[in-house]
């Protein structure tokens, strides 16, 4: 397992902030002693490094040790913040590195969360919606093509929802699980591996994006796979280990090639001196940038469920859904459930925000006490908007407030989009059309599906 979250043994205090936010139990240590990460049981979703209070900074320490320890960390030069004891490995060397390699044709994408959080490394107002702000940032950054991870979320509910309807009607594994947050994934493999046949065999679309990018993104571009440099940006740490997964490589090379999150990215932009509340608002790139509203609410818990909904209704009646806003799923409790009819089905759907709070919820449907069709899990407090990798907010009594206004910008952006199902997206219906033939084919099981294992 490649290393994703570290405690800096030399910062620690043993405050113990860190494990009161860690969902698995997974930071050990005694009060006032460095603590330490069991990585048996740590999923890497970087909460810790979103709560840890202990620091280096350069007026406590001086600017040598500062930078010393800047360099251990492999950060740019520019970084000026104060540097914590938990902290998640930086990758920004590779990317750069492949940014400068003209032998690389480099193609990005960016999750929906990011374009609520990355403004607020620039001063902006907290759930600022930047997505063409972000399309310009990344264009300045020298990508080749400026993808986006919310046209790979509409992909995703095209295979997870034709995936449910099977399931539902032809006698499958029930309930089935989100497979989208991979912290959950890796909670339900060292934790419950008797539940694995219930996770969708989908991968996130992180994965979903990053093989599609090397296959049929090459083809467009009239490129080898093996020339394509495939980039992410991430709310979330835990995409760092999911992308180095052996599963993921279905394209034939590494889907996915490397990872940074939205600190990291803003930490770029400000090395290479990029003026991001000054940068025009410009568009992805065609095909695979477009987009639904469906796609941007994956961000938050529940936009998993209710963007399925929204296509399941019509794969399962042939009818329009009557109401796109699924307002049963949404919220931010730690679990709800909801019934809803869908044509003569009576769908059982639950949503799970917290990887604490799914403890009982599958001893309960062990123990045949719950009975559901569908179940989303998230592990971050609340969804990706809340993920490790998103700007470290310094006051605890700031965390509510930014949480809850990057998740309404993310419904708000879904209202104000002219397309709001996943299975209207044109670039999806291009390219079923042109490459994966239909929802469930067998290229797409090859590329686009996996298994995970205990």
């Amino acid at each position: 397992m490649i290393p994703v979250i570290a405690i800096d043994q030399e910062l620690c205090t043993g405050c113990q902030e860190c494990t009161k936010v860690c969902p698995v139990s997974a930071i050990e240590g005694e009060p006032g002693e460095p603590q330490k990460i069991n990585v048996d049981r740590c999923v890497m979703c970087g909460q810790c490094v979103q709560k840890c209070k202990a620091y280096l900074s350069v007026l406590e320490h001086g600017q040598e040790a500062y930078e010393k320890k800047k360099k251990e960390r492999k950060l740019p030069v520019t970084v000026k913040e104060p540097l914590f004891a938990a902290y998640n490995v930086c990758h920004l060397e590779e990317l750069k590195s492949a940014l400068e390699n003209p032998e690389l044709f480099t193609m990005v994408q960016a999750a929906p969360a990011v374009r609520v959080g990355i403004a607020e490394d620039f001063g902006m107002d907290l759930g600022t919606l930047a997505a063409g702000k972000m399309a310009a940032a990344l264009r300045r950054l020298g990508f080749d093509k400026v993808y986006d991870t919310n046209f790979a979320a509409d992909l995703t509910i095209m295979e997870e929802a034709s995936e449910l309807v099977h399931r539902v009607t032809d006698g499958g594994t029930l309930p089935m699980f989100t497979s989208c947050c991979p912290a959950w994934v890796t909670f339900l493999e060292k934790n419950y591996p008797e539940f694995l046949g219930n996770l969708s065999s989908c991968k996130s679309p992180q994965q979903m994006g990053g093989a599609v990018f090397k296959s049929y993104g090459a083809q467009l571009e009239k490129l080898e796979g093996s020339r394509v440099y495939s980039a992410s940006i991430m709310p979330c740490t835990c995409k760092e280990f999911e992308c180095s997964r052996k599963e993921m490589k279905d394209s034939g090379w590494q889907d996915v090639d490397v990872v940074i999150t939205t600190r990291e990215l803003a930490y770029l932009l400000k090395e290479k001196g990029i003026d991001f509340e000054e940068l025009p608002e410009e568009p992805f790139d065609m095909p695979l940038g477009d987009y639904t509203g469906a796609g941007a609410i994956f961000g938050a818990t529940g936009g998993v469920m209710e963007a399925a909904i929204r296509t399941g209704y019509q794969m399962i009646t042939g009818e329009e859904i009557p109401d796109v806003r699924v307002e049963e799923v949404r919220g931010t409790q730690g679990f709800r459930c909801a019934e809803l009819k869908v044509g003569n089905l009576i769908l059982k759907v639950g949503v799970v925000t917290g990887l604490k709070n799914v403890i009982p919820v599958l001893s309960d449907i062990e123990a045949g006490r719950l009975d559901i069709h569908f179940l989303e899990v998230m592990t971050c407090p609340q969804g990706c908007v809340s993920g490790g990798g998103q700007p470290k907010l310094l006051l605890d009594t700031k965390i509510p407030e930014a949480y809850a206004a990057r998740r309404s910008a993310l419904f708000e952006y879904d209202e104000e989009l002219p397309v709001r199902k996943s299975h209207e997206n044109p670039g999806v219906q291009q390219l079923y059309k042109e490459f994966l033939e239909k929802p469930n084919s067998s290229i797409t099981h090859h590329l686009l599906h996996t298994t995970y294992g205990d």
